[in-house]
């Protein structure tokens, strides 16, 4: 399995954000392998960046790019009051959540920036004008039915046959409601279509390749 040299590791690990290093992992691997098609690497929910380092570095092997799509003013559950809040990236001028300026200087610091295109923006919105294929879609925006539903409508018909469908926050336990049923939702509908096949299953990361069309 490709690994990120240790550089970009730390790099990962020191990033403001939530995945866990062996799913990093896993999602690293995915890229590159997804890489080999030679065609972008989507990311939708890019928060401060922390993820965002994988790809791009996965792209700059490849000689492609990573793109990722967010309105950076956070998720349901980063909202004042909720959990996963961090005061730190709320813009004291507007009031609301700019996880823009943290994300930037992230790949600043990695030495990414040319690798990254970054749209801000909703997700629904930029995939309805995306006008090409992608190698990889990384799902990791927004955990209620409409918005994971709504990434995986928008981008999944624009992954690539052999290209690589990959969900975060799968949590099969009810339990897990308010921040993993939804993504969970998803990946049961995309197995259902026929169009994936399930590769890897890493803590509540999944990779699924597209086989065939279909959503």
């Amino acid at each position: 399995m490709a690994t990120p040299k240790p550089e970009i590791l730390a790099a990962f690990e020191a990033a403001k954000g939530f995945m866990p290093v062996r799913e990093g992992l896993a999602l690293y691997a995915a890229a590159v392998e997804a890489g080999a098609l030679g065609l972008p690497l989507l990311e939708v929910g890019t928060y401060c960046g922390r993820s965002t380092l994988l790809l791009a570095d996965a792209a700059r092997a490849a000689g492609t790019v990573a793109v990722t799509v967010d309105h950076h003013r956070g998720s349901e559950e980063q909202q004042p009051g909720w959990e996963y809040h961090d005061p730190a990236v709320v813009d004291p001028e507007v009031g609301l959540m700019d996880t823009l300026p943290t994300f930037r200087r992230t790949l600043h610091k990695a030495g990414l920036e040319d690798h990254v295109i970054a749209v801000v923006g909703r997700s629904p919105q930029v995939a309805r004008v995306w006008g090409g294929q992608v190698g990889l879609v990384f799902i990791d925006g927004g955990h209620t039915d409409e918005h994971a539903t709504g990434d995986y409508e928008g981008w999944a018909p624009h992954l690539a046959e052999g290209g690589l469908l990959v969900i975060h926050d799968v949590f099969p336990d009810p339990v897990d409601e308010f921040t993993g049923q939804a993504p969970y939702r998803v990946y049961l509908r995309a197995l259902a279509s026929g169009a994936f096949t399930e590769v890897s299953a890493t803590d509540s990361l999944r990779v699924l390749r597209r086989t065939r069309a279909g959503v």
